[in-house]
């Protein structure tokens, strides 16, 4: 169900004065300017509000349907699991040829899913790691000064070693179990099976990188007999922003003692509170409940689509992805 209409937002000041490059050959810069400072506010359009984003109402329609859809009991309840809604920055691959995909269009795009043959590749090379911390970091030693205009950042650096197994109530061999130890102390922290539920990828042909938007269902189990298939250590630099953590990690992992380890580096940006999540997606389009209350999930996927595009062109252009 698409948002409901809110009030007219006030109009835009027009800017009073143009820049330099925009004025036309042959005009009087002073003559031009006085033109600019003479010209009314203007109003967003002739209904008087902006039209609706499209593109973030894509991304949200998308989260919202996997959580309306996603698995249930036989009872009709649903499976007991927190949804994890998550951007990943990488890049769109051609299947055939590895390389990045070329599209033709000029900007941002949302790809029809299974639409284009392509692989979604979220590793980044040592030195856009490097970029990405540097910017995350100074980014939280601003905001913390009483100055900044928006809410802090704060930090956490976790050390944790994630170990899979067979899950043995699942048809599929993908599906695994994944217990997770802090590696200081060994203690679990976590003891899960992951189920995908959907993805959408992002094309971004003017940025350095492309992004997905992943939707899963995250179901605690017990802890499974036998020896894991793999293992994977996990250096992560957590960075939370009110609703959201943005985790910069550098993944070692190991198939097999004789193998060599495999080292990826990797940027997710996730939703924080799943109960957030799922209360907002409840209550989205709902006219029994006030207005801020049914807008409350479009706001909330819109400030995760915004900071999914501030780090994506953020991305640094030289030495970044190959």
């Amino acid at each position: 169900m698409s948002r409901s209409t809110s009030p007219p937002p006030l109009k835009r000041a027009r800017r009073t004065q143009p820049p330099a490059t925009e004025l036309q050959n042959g005009s009087n810069g002073a003559e031009t300017a006085s033109m600019s400072a003479n010209l009314p506010p203007l109003s967003l359009s002739i209904l008087g509000v902006e039209p609706l984003d499209e593109f973030i109402k894509e991304i949200a329609d998308f989260i919202h349907h996997m959580i309306i859809t996603r698995p249930k009991e036989k009872d009709g309840s649903y499976v007991a699991g927190n949804v994890e809604v998550e951007a990943k920055v990488g890049l769109l691959r051609d299947k055939g040829t590895g390389q990045r995909i070329l599209l033709p269009v000029l900007v941002e795009s949302i790809l029809t899913p299974d639409s284009v043959d392509c692989r979604f590749e979220s590793n980044m090379s040592v030195a856009q790691h490097k970029h990405y911390n540097t910017l995350l970091n100074n980014l939280m030693n601003t905001s913390s000064q009483p100055s900044y205009p928006s809410s802090p950042l704060s930090y956490s650096h976790l050390k944790l070693v994630d170990s899979f197994y067979p899950a043995s109530d699942s048809p599929h061999d993908r599906d695994k179990v994944r217990v997770t130890r802090d590696e200081k102390t060994g203690t679990v922290t976590e003891c899960m099976r992951k189920i995908r539920l959907g993805d959408l990828n992002i094309y971004s042909p003017r940025r350095a990188a492309d992004w997905r938007v992943s939707v899963s269902l995250e179901v605690p189990v017990s802890h499974p007999l036998g020896s894991p298939t793999h293992t994977r250590r996990k250096d992560r630099m957590s960075y939370a922003h009110e609703e959201f953590i943005i985790d910069l990690t550098q993944v070692t992992s190991s198939t097999s003692p004789a193998a060599p380890p495999q080292i990826l580096h990797e940027l997710e940006l996730e939703i924080a509170r799943p109960e957030i999540l799922l209360a907002t997606a409840a209550t989205r389009g709902d006219l029994n409940v006030p207005e801020h209350e049914r807008s409350a999930f479009d706001e909330l996927i819109r400030a995760f689509v915004n900071n999914a595009r501030i780090l994506v062109r953020n991305a640094a252009t030289v030495d970044g992805w190959k």
